[in-house]
């Protein structure tokens, strides 16, 4: 099978922090990759949250995650704390990737890579819908600034 190559944008308009919990952390004794999915939800809601919208009611739509694809390149442990910056690209009609880069807070190691597609839905219909054009303008700024 061949591995996945991701590469990651020159810089990132969001960050936040997450602290991996026991719960967090498997029989290895390393962060369990359903819970790294986990963490990155919550990394998803925040930035969502930074816009100043939460997920359900983005402009007036809702958002669904449409694929998600996420690259190790080490071992994340309980106690550490996580740096998870992320970025929207590629946007199109009806949504974006929400890219992201997880690393441990004290030595900068990293973690994670990979991006979360993002599709907005109509909050009654459940459909796809357009980008407003205010939320698209309000991912492009975020887009092109510097976390």
């Amino acid at each position: 099978m061949a591995r996945i190559v991701f590469d990651l944008p020159a810089h990132f308009g969001f960050s936040t922090e997450l602290q991996i919990y026991i719960s967090h952390v498997n029989q290895g004794g390393h962060l369990d990759n359903a819970q790294l999915l986990s963490l990155v939800s919550e990394a998803r809601v925040r930035f969502f949250q930074s816009l100043g919208y939460p997920e359900a009611d983005v402009g007036g739509l809702s958002t669904v995650v449409g694929d998600i694809v996420a690259q190790y390149k080490s071992e994340g442990f309980h106690g550490e704390t996580m740096r998870v910056d992320m970025a929207p690209a590629d946007l199109n009609r009806y949504g974006f990737d929400l890219v992201f880069r997880m690393t441990e807070k004290t030595s900068g190691r990293e973690v994670a890579r990979g991006k979360v597609g993002i599709v907005f839905i109509g909050r009654s219909d459940r459909k796809v819908a357009p980008i407003p054009e205010s939320i698209r303008q309000l991912l492009l700024a975020r887009a092109a600034s510097h976390a």
